[in-house]
């Protein structure tokens, strides 16, 4: 079975944040808390972390 769904890019974070800080990943926790399975992956074009989900969003 072929899923031609895309992920949904829920929020954009600048790779260069401060040494320690986290605030992809710490969106990424705040949205699974909610049920929305969040995950961070790293957007090499753009310099970015992007916080996706797989499931189909409402906005």
């Amino acid at each position: 079975m072929s899923d031609s769904s895309q992920p949904t890019i829920l929020e954009r974070f600048p790779a260069g944040g401060p040494r320690g800080s986290w605030p992809a990943d710490e969106y990424a926790v705040g949205q699974q808390a909610q049920g929305t399975p969040a995950r961070v992956v790293m957007d090499l074009q753009s310099d970015s972390f992007l916080v996706i989900t797989d499931q189909p969003t409402r906005r």
